[in-house]
């Protein structure tokens, strides 16, 4: 680290925890990664909570004269966020302040809040924020802000500059500038006079060229995030509104973006597409031009080779097999208030359509699940060439965008362009409307031969976009270090000279993130190359871009899967360089960041566009850990289920009379002194945990249907928690519900030594996991009659791992799903009137059930709340046990979202409830309980 870096290090360390200031490798390495395919190492990683804090980051730069940049999610592709200085980011749980404003027609939003979030806080009004790009779920408003993102519906007319109403902004100085109100702008025109008035000036300028004014209008008749939006210049005469336009696209070199505030659009709740095929990119291209005044809210194009990544995805018509790959399509998105416009302006698109030479006649879907198929297939064209790359090389993604009118010329150039470089698996789509393609291909950096074809084939991309067609290097994924290089080659060097003076006006000492947007090294784009050595096979597909981040539980305590993945291919790396010393150190490190603290959930994968589940690559390297004793227990334990579970029972029993007899609050104080003293070995006692269960098998006779019901082993240990009034444990609830509904109870015999095997499986032990899960199966089997009666568990994660690891053909539900398909048509309900807080399970999600669950959860009672965040809870089996860190972290903000009204909540899993019953104040229970209290 150099002397500057620690001068600054110091100095925040007076005021910042050290938690919050990561100057070891390990962090900086693991947090310095971003989607793109460059890697800078931070030499410091700085986590701010608020304005002050990062007021003080900026002083001390100045003060010590380092750089900084700011990272928001880290979705990036152009390497905009990442740096060899200070990274500056948002500490997850701050920055997430919004208000919504005119009923909905504004919204204030801070940088930290992500971008389907804002959207959900709008879905009461029928509105949205303008911008829509495919990462919405995971990146967050100061970077769709700062990189002036936009998607395939929100086109130009409504991106961040267009759309913008207000902005809160730092500048390099620390000074804050607020527009959203009419006090804050006065305040700014009363205190940055020079400043605004160097840009009254700058504005002046440029509208006194007429040549510049003609070149940046006609530049932003497409999209472009080249180089900054000095279109504000031309747009505006008024400071302030240049000033907070020059901030959108500014990539965080000309300030720090603290509060968005949008005009929104409206979100209709009527929706049609349609997948229509043509015989060549030119007919399709020819349709575009046609459309361009249709009431259509998205034309998505996709070549060729991208049809054929394609084929066989659910949703695909089986004639895809066949087309050439001279073929293209369109997929063609309508929206409209209602359904007497929606079927109208269907109607005038076709007309349109008929009018053009099609391979097929274009049908539109209203069906939900066919839409959902469609826009999958349109997102899944990145992943399709990132699932299937060769080890050891990286996915690009490029951005352009074409005169529409010489889209279909462009397509054709460029894959002219990728034979000549041999990028055979390169497919090309994108935002047809706005002629802004995407480009898709595998590039391996690891020799210069392979750099130089990549630098050859990007000089020659600049070339045709830039020069030969009057386009945009970048539309929409931000300049970065990968197009600095050809700003100038774009813009010319009048624009190009423009940029600088406002580079030089808003930060004189170049210290916000220098070399970004504005680059004087020719070759920028191929240095500093992120390496991609294969690690795992399991994890050699991550791309890094972060799609699993928002729904890990251990992104506020330790490290992401992303995150994870980078760290153990950094192990990889010091395995082969022969650092023994270094490898011990950092496996040192990773053993509890990377492992201890994962919860194993694998909701990971349900976000990856690869299909990445990293709990699996933690699973497998507990199994590479485990030594012979470690195995033998295991094997003990899997053969003694029945008086361990007993066991289990009598010391909860135990703890629970402990806690009567010190008082629960210093019971809990006692256990918390006595893990301390053991090094945090040993469990804290709380009144949330369970008493021990009681020993009865449940039992039931009806006449209208017949359940296999195998209570799971943690179900048959831990009962209701000390503290609930309810004392009834969930198999007596459960044997109440099918009395009532007229169903016959079958038992499994020998349930008391059953167990699926997930505990095994998730400490790296896969033979006792098998054998358990062998136990039970054929337990299970006998019980159900070969299969002929449905079997319900009652804990979902064990419903989940009975489903993906059965081999004979039975059928699973777990809990709300029973209940929903087999028990509610014999019951009737009577809703309560409280509210409820729902909390849907990693395993409820990944086996497609939170649509029961809510609908299920709606039959009981009339407002059921779901706190945003839908990750894992982070109990993760026994983990909320020995790392209840990772439970605290996950649920830091549940207990602030729960309304004063709602006393209590459900789920479907009993550890878990353990844990959103501790860190939410209310009781939470199995949805079994609700339902049961419900019926009439």
């Amino acid at each position: 680290m150099s002397l500057a870096h620690q001068a600054f290090c110091q100095n925040l360390l007076q005021t910042l925890p050290a938690e919050r200031v990561l100057q070891d490798e390990f962090h900086r390495l693991t947090y310095g990664t971003d989607a793109s395919f460059y890697r800078l190492i931070p030499e410091v990683v700085v986590k701010v909570k608020d304005e002050d804090e990062l007021q003080l980051v900026l002083r001390l730069a100045r003060e010590h004269q380092v750089s900084v940049t700011f990272r928001a999610a880290g979705t990036s592709l152009s390497g905009q966020a990442v740096t060899d200085s200070v990274l500056v980011m948002l500490e997850l749980n701050s920055w997430r302040e919004f208000k919504v404003l005119e009923a909905g027609a504004k919204i204030s939003l801070q940088p930290g809040i992500i971008g389907s979030q804002a959207n959900q806080y709008l879905l009461p009004f029928g509105r949205k924020i303008g911008p829509d790009p495919a990462t919405i779920n995971t990146c967050k408003i100061g970077g769709i802000a700062a990189n002036n993102s936009s998607g395939m519906c929100c086109g130009t007319a409504q991106n961040s500059y267009h759309t913008l109403s207000g902005m809160r902004v730092i500048l390099a100085n620390g000074t804050v500038i607020d527009t959203r109100t009419d006090t804050g702008r006065q305040i700014a025109l009363n205190t940055q006079k020079p400043l605004l008035n160097e840009l009254s000036k700058l504005a002046a300028e440029v509208q006194a060229n007429p040549e510049l004014t003609a070149k940046i209008r006609h530049k932003y008749r497409l999209k472009n995030t080249t180089g900054y939006s000095i279109n504000s210049l031309v747009d505006y005469t008024d400071p302030l509104e240049i000033l907070t336009h020059l901030m959108i696209g500014s990539e965080g070199t000309l300030g720090f973006i603290s509060a968005v505030q949008y005009h929104t659009v409206p979100d209709y709740p009527n929706k049609a597409t349609s997948l229509v095929f043509f015989p060549h990119v030119e007919a399709a291209c020819l349709a575009v031009t046609a459309l361009k005044p249709a009431p259509v809210d998205a034309v998505e194009l996709i070549d060729g080779a991208g049809l054929r990544s394609v084929q066989g995805k659910a949703g695909m018509p089986d004639a895809l097999k066949t087309l050439s790959l001279e073929a293209a399509a369109l997929l063609i998105d309508v929206r409209a208030p209602n359904a007497e416009e929606l079927s109208a302006k269907i109607a005038e698109v076709q007309n349109i359509l008929a009018t053009q030479t099609l391979l097929f006649p274009a049908e539109f879907t209203q069906d939900p699940v066919q839409y959902a198929q469609f826009w999958g297939v349109r997102k899944g064209l990145f992943p399709a060439v990132g699932a299937v790359r060769p080890v050891g090389t990286t996915v690009i993604i490029e951005d352009v965008a074409f005169p529409i009118e010489q889209l279909a010329a462009g397509v054709r150039d460029l894959q002219t362009i990728f034979a000549k470089y041999h990028y055979s698996e390169a497919l090309i789509f994108g935002h047809a409307l706005e002629g802004n393609l995407h480009f898709v291909f595998t590039q391996d950096f690891s020799t210069q031969s392979e750099v130089d074809r990549y630098s050859g084939f990007m000089d020659d991309v600049a070339q045709l976009v830039a020069v030969k067609y009057g386009g945009s290097l970048k539309a929409e994924h931000g300049t970065g270090r990968n197009m600095a290089p050809f700003v100038e080659l774009e813009w010319g060097r009048d624009a190009y000279e423009l940029m600088w003076k406002i580079k030089r006006l808003f930060d004189p000492e170049n210290l916000l993130n220098p070399g970004v947007v504005l680059n004087e090294d020719p070759a920028i784009h191929i240095k500093n190359l992120k390496p991609m050595p294969a690690t795992h096979e399991l994890v050699d597909r991550c791309i890094e871009c972060g799609f699993c981040e928002p729904i890990c539980p251990s992104r506020n305590l330790t490290l992401t899967p992303r995150q994870r993945i980078v760290a153990w291919r950094e192990h990889a790396r010091l395995k082969t360089s022969k650092d023994a010393a270094g490898l011990a150190a950092w496996d040192k490190i990773f053993a509890y960041q990377g492992l201890e603290t994962c919860a194993i959930d694998g909701l990971c994968s349900t976000r990856c566009p690869v299909g990445i589940n990293t709990g699996e690559l933690v699973r497998a390297l507990k199994t590479e850990q485990n030594g012979e004793t470690a195995k033998k227990i295991g094997a003990y334990a899997q053969t003694h289920i029945a008086p361990i579970t007993k066991m289990t029972r009598f010391g909860l029993n135990a703890a629970a009379f402990k806690g009567k007899v010190f008082g629960h609050q210093n019971f809990t104080r006692l256990t918390q002194g006595f893990s301390k003293l053991t090094g945090d070995r040993s469990p804290i006692w709380y009144d949330a945990l369970p008493r021990g269960a009681k020993a009865e098998i449940p039992q039931a006779q009806g006449t209208n249907g017949k359940a296999v019901y195998f209570t799971a082993c943690v179900t048959r240990s831990m009962g209701t928690a000390v503290s609930d009034s309810e004392t009834r444990d969930l198999p007596q609830v459960m044997q109440s519900l099918m009395q009532k509904a007229g169903f016959e109870i079958i038992t499994p015999k020998t349930v008391s030594g059953l167990c699926c095997g997930l505990p095994f499986a998730s400490k790296g032990l896969p033979e006792s996991a098998v054998a358990s899960m062998r136990e039970l199966e054929a337990a299970l089997w006998e019980a159900s009659e070969q299969g002929k009666y449905p079997i319900v568990c009652d804990t979902s994660p064990c419903t989940l791992r009975l489903i993906e690891s059965a081999t004979k053909p039975m059928k699973f539900y777990e809990t709300a799903g029973f209940i929903h398909e087999f028990l509610l048509p014999h019951l009737t309900l009577k809703p309560q009137a409280e509210p409820i807080a729902l909390h849907i399970t990693c395993s409820a999600r990944k086996m497609g059930l939170d649509k029961t669950l809510r609908e299920l959860v709606r039959l009981c009672a009339p407002q059921v709340i779901e706190p945003e965040e839908e990750g894992c809870c982070g109990f993760g089996g026994d983990k909320g046990f020995i790392t209840p860190e990772l439970n605290a972290a996950a649920l830091a903000r549940l207990k602030q979202q729960l309304p004063e009204a709602c006393h209590e909540g459900v789920s479907n899993s009993r550890t878990c409830e353990i844990g959103l019953t501790l860190h939410s104040g209310r009781q939470y229970r199995s949805v079994a309980y609700l339902v049961e209290r419900c019926v009439v």
